[in-house]
This record gives structure tokens, C-alpha cells and sequence, in this order.
């Protein structure tokens, strides 16, 4: 199941199966014996049987992986018949529930139009407007229109998915984030291709160029592949962008999101929407990179292997020149649009509390996805501000 990241609490756990916590099981002290991430425990629930396949099937693929969606609708005089999805809207979330609900392991893609699917008789459309957080154990957990509401209602257009046994899984080295900021004053006239990436505030655009300086949030972002297949971009090389200030391809127009938001969630810096380079920087023992930038080479990020983007790269920052002192969360979100199927996107976003002065900032309790306990995440959003710079 992949290596964790961050620190390790607890080794030689011993259970007896009736506790109702798993702090409450002897355990040793993580400080007092040495214990790597290739240990890291896992576990694999057993889900009830439910029989939750079959109200659904997938048609037409060239393998069993592949195909269709077809949903089993049952009328009012309680005669079954399979019908269609409406494709407009379906995506990586809706084909996620779908693989998961047939026991296919995980999406790779969630297609709107299924034309070269076309093997079944089944014509009609009964499902439209499905929404799935991805988490639903069944399609019908998902919100879906009432009525059949469908612009493109041709059997054509219907939804189908390609599942995968594995996937890939990102996930932000938060405490690097938090490690490595810093304000810097960039002139102008060192901008100018940062401004032609868009990696600046709009009001960048009314500066008296070269001249004066913007104001950057500066960090470093380490991207690590903890799944069990690599990430590859969904384009392929014939879509690459070539980017000529920093002489390479981008294979994905939106990698990552880069937001300062206020205490109400509302973002007050321009989210930066950063376009990425995928590349393996460097791997854990024993794994070998496959995938590097120059020369048009394939981009990815293997399985155990991660991509930096040092603080002091071109784009690596959120122009905070127009910002007022005050408490602020940073928020970094990685593959924000889900263009690329993961077995796991709970972790894919980072907040940190953050504070700025005007002259100096702070960033602290950086964390990823859910890794904070609910109360913990309570006392993280009443953030009140950093009272001094001691440590404590």
C-alpha cells in the first residue's frame, strides 16, 4: 500500500481485539527503537456483502476494466431494465464509486462519450446530473437530477469508466512547507517570465515595469508517490505546452492550486494555479527514477519517488504584495481538478496557519487532509496569530 510520510508514534503494537481505541493496545515507544516507513502497519477492512454490483454493470470494454455504465432501473410495476448515464458532468469521482462498487479497484478514467462502446442494446437514458464525492459504497449514494435532464441524450454520449487494479497516490511533505518559507522582495525586472506563466497578482500588470518589486511567499514543494502506480499525465506528449523561459514541457496546465485564504475560507492572495514539469527528483532506496524533463523526456512521478520544487524556482511562490498583515491559512492542493485518477484523495490538500506581520511570516500546524483529529482541526481554524517568535 505505499510508505507513509511524517513521524511514527507507535511500534510492536499488541491487541487484544476488545479495545476501544488502538492507543489503549501496549505499545513501544517509537524513540526508543529505530522503525522505517517501508514497516508502516496497513490494514483492509471487510466491507458486509451488500450485493451493491448488482444494480450496476459496465458493457462493450475490451476487457472486464472497461466499458459503459449501465445502472438496473426498476419501474413502478416492478419490472427491471437496465438504462444509460448521462455523460455530461461524469468525471474521475462518479467512475471512482463506479469501480469500486463492481470490485474493480480504482478509476483510471471516467469517459463522457462511450461511441466506441458501442456493443449492447441498451439505449436509454434513466440516470443524469450524477455528483459523487468518491467516497459512496454505490451510484445511488450520489446526487443525481430528479427527472432525466440530458442536452446530449444520444447512447453515444453515455458515461462510461477504465478501472484500474492500482493507482497512484500524491501527497505534500507538509513540514517541508513549513520549513522552508519565506518572504522575499523580487524586482521586476527578474519577473518578466513569471508575469508570461501567469505567475503573478493581476495588479503586477499595472506596475511600472522594471521598475519597483512584488512582494513572494516563497516555499518549497516536495511531492511524493506513495501509491502503487505511477503518476502519468493524462495528456499526452503531443499536448505538452513548451514553456521557452524555462526551456521545458508542461504536461499538466493545473498541477497545483497555491492559496492564501482568510479565517472565513475566502481566498485573499490570487490562487496561483501552477503548472508543473513531472519529474522523478529522487527515490527511496532500492527504487529507480524513470521519468526526467530534458530533452522532451517521459514526465511522471514513480511509485516511491518524489518531485521537488525548490522555494527558489521560477513560479514557486503566491505574490502576497497587495496582502495586509493579519492571520491567514495557506492552502496547497495537488492535482486540484482530479484530472489524474489516485487511489486517495483526502491527502492531496495542505493547510498551515500562517502569520504576517508585513515584515516577516510564520507559518505553523502545517498538515495534510485529514490527518488532524476533528478537534484538532476546530483548534486549527480559530487560529487567534503567533503571540511572539519564541519557540516553545
Amino acid at each position: 500500500m505505499g510508505q507513509g510520510m511524517g513521524p511514527i508514534h507507535m511500534n510492536e503494537v499488541q491487541c487484544v481485539g476488545q479495545e476501544k481505541s488502538i492507543w489503549n493496545c501496549p505499545f513501544k515507544n517509537i524513540t526508543s527503537e529505530d522503525c522505517q516507513h517501508m514497516e508502516d502497519a496497513a490494514v483492509r477492512c471487510n466491507t458486509p456483502y451488500m450485493a451493491l454490483e448488482n444494480s450496476i454493470r459496465i458493457t462493450g470494454g475490451r476487457t472486464r476494466y472497461e466499458g459503459r455504465v449501465e445502472v438496473l432501473d426498476t419501474a413502478s410495476n416492478g419490472t427491471q431494465s437496465w438504462g444509460l448515464i448521462c455523460g455530461e458532468g461524469w468525471g474521475t469521482m462518479e467512475g471512482m464509486v463506479v469501480c469500486q462498487q463492481l470490485g474493480l479497484g480504482y478509476v483510471n478514467h471516467g469517459m463522457q462519450e462511450t461511441w466506441y462502446w458501442d456493443s449492447s442494446n441498451v439505449t436509454d437514458m434513466i440516470l443524469s446530473g450524477v455528483k459523487c464525492t468518491g467516497n459512496e459504497m454505490s451510484l445511488s449514494h450520489c446526487q443525481h437530477h430528479k427527472t432525466v435532464s440530458c442536452q446530449k441524450a444520444a447512447a453515444k454520449f453515455a458515461a462510461g469508466v477504465i478501472c484500474s487494479e492500482t493507482a497512484s497516490d500524491l501527497v505534500l511533505n507538509a513540514p517541508l512547507v513549513q520549513q522552508s518559507v519565506y518572504i522575499e522582495d523580487r524586482p521586476l525586472h527578474m519577473l518578466y517570465c513569471a508575469a508570461e506563466e501567469d505567475c503573478l497578482s493581476q495588479s503586477a500588470s499595472k506596475a511600472n515595469w522594471p521598475y519597483g518589486h512584488r512582494r513572494l511567499l516563497r516555499f518549497s514543494s516536495q511531492i511524493h508517490n506513495i501509491g502503487r502506480a505511477d503518476f502519468r499525465p493524462k495528456a499526452g506528449r503531443h499536448s505538452w505546452v513548451w514553456h521557452a523561459c524555462h526551456g521545458h514541457y508542461h504536461s499538466m496546465d493545473i498541477f497545483t492550486h497555491y492559496d492564501l485564504l482568510n479565517a472565513n475560507g475566502s481566498k485573499v492572495a490570487e490562487g496561483h494555479k501552477a503548472s508543473f514539469c513531472l519529474e522523478d527528483t529522487e527515490c527511496h532506496e532500492g527504487v529507480s527514477k524513470r521519468y526526467e524533463c530534458a530533452n522532451f523526456g517521459e514526465q511522471g512521478i514513480t511509485v516511491g519517488c518524489w518531485d521537488l520544487y525548490r522555494h527558489d524556482i521560477d513560479c514557486q511562490w503566491i505574490d502576497i504584495t497587495d496582502i495586509k498583515p493579519g492571520n491567514y491559512i495557506l492552502q496547497v492542493v495537488i492535482n486540484p481538478n482530479f484530472e489524474v485518477a489516485e487511489s486517495d484523495f483526502t491527502n492531496n490538500a495542505m493547510k498551515c496557519n500562517c502569520k504576517y506581520d508585513g515584515h516577516r511570516i510564520w507559518l505553523h500546524h502545517c498538515h495534510v487532509g485529514d490527518s488532524f483529529s476533528e478537534e484538532a482541526e476546530k483548534r486549527f481554524e480559530k487560529y487567534p496569530g503567533q503571540l511572539n517568535n519564541q519557540i516553545s
